[in-house]
């Protein structure tokens, strides 16, 4: 069975919906039968298709690829999530009468007074649950301002420091707003260090309640983090060279850049014709890597995000096999690092 992608057409050879499949003719036969399971979207869906079209890939991850990019070109109506900028959350922080205020929102860069962190792929709920954990943690879930004449509900209640009195508290709310910033800019990780503390020492004293509750919060906020390692791969910018068998005697090649496959192709694999494999793929190293090309700014866009995803995951996974090339190996008449890194690929 073929990986590869599918459209979904009406009448009027309007693209309805994209998908995806690493066994292709089965999830398409899928949606025409055993048709009492589906859901109404589903059901309303093939209703309206009267063309199908389908793209073959070599790999499960190009398809991923493919699909993603003809959801962000022709935004298929059925493909809500990914046409729907509400899937892309942000965490934004902004300073309000003394306190640096948390917020989640899905419209970022709209005030230049506010800081953002994401853009996260998740609902608005799981993000919230990020922030609500910090907030229970460090008890500065505070629910009026400071201006406020006397303490807030959320004072008594244990769940504010008391910041919206002012004074000691209110600088030390802040400070932890600070490290909330530096460890999700990922200069800092103390914070994440102290909550794991927390819930080590809670369990130690039998309080199994309050470690199992400091375990959701920090489980929410590991969210976050891994979340922030896609953004974090993308602004690198790194040279990657991935090679996947699809075959014993077959590899396909792939040069990525940031959300970008810069080239792809296939590459026969046999003992006698190693060196000249290498070579090959030295060249094409140095051919698309080229200092100062396809270079983009800083920051991720949300067309970049929903590709970010798939090669960060496509290179966690163990079908590939793949190398990071330094931009000063691309200057260097010197080639060894580079092929013993080549060379890297095949061993076992």
């Amino acid at each position: 069975m073929s990986p590869g992608v599918y459209l979904m057409k009406d009448s009027r050879g309007n693209i309805l919906y994209v998908g995806k499949s690493k066994h292709l003719k089965n999830r398409v036969q899928s949606y025409f039968h055993n048709s009492k399971s589906h859901s109404p979207k589903i059901k309303k869906l093939v209703n309206h298709v009267k063309d199908l079209e389908y793209i073959l890939t070599d790999t499960e991850f190009e398809a991923f690829m493919l699909e993603c990019q003809l959801i962000h070109g022709h935004k298929p109506m059925y493909n809500r999530k990914m046409k729907n900028p509400l899937a892309y959350q942000y965490i934004a922080i902004w300073k309000n009468e003394g306190l640096n205020r948390l917020e989640v929102t899905n419209d970022p860069f709209s005030n230049d007074d506010y800081q953002y962190f994401g853009p996260y792929t998740a609902n608005k709920n799981s993000v919230e649950k990020a922030i609500q954990g910090i907030k229970g943690y460090f008890k500065i879930d505070c629910n009026q301002s400071v201006t406020t004449k006397g303490a807030c509900l959320n004072h008594s209640l244990g769940l504010c420091l008391g910041m919206c009195l002012g004074g000691e508290a209110l600088a030390q709310y802040n400070h932890i707003i600070n490290r909330l910033i530096a460890l999700l800019d990922g200069t800092d990780p103390s914070l994440y260090e102290e909550m794991n503390q927390g819930m080590l020492a809670a369990a130690e004293q039998y309080d199994f309640e309050k470690a199992a509750r400091y375990r959701d919060y920090i489980g929410a906020v590991t969210f976050l983090l891994n979340k922030e390692k896609v953004i974090d791969f993308v602004e690198e910018n790194r040279n990657i060279v991935v090679v996947e068998y699809l075959t014993e005697d077959l590899i396909k090649l792939f040069l990525i850049k940031r959300n970008r496959i810069l080239f792809c192709g296939k590459y026969s694999v046999a003992p006698t014709g190693m060196v000249s494999l290498y070579e090959k793929i030295r060249t094409k190293i140095l051919d698309h890597f080229e200092i100062g090309g396809h270079t983009l700014s800083n920051g991720v866009s949300r067309d970049e995000i929903d590709e970010a995803q798939i090669i960060y995951s496509y290179l966690q996974g163990s079908s590939s096999k793949y190398i990071i090339i330094p931009d000063h190996w691309l200057n260097s008449k010197d080639h060894t690092k580079m092929d013993t890194a080549i060379q890297d690929l095949f061993r076992i």
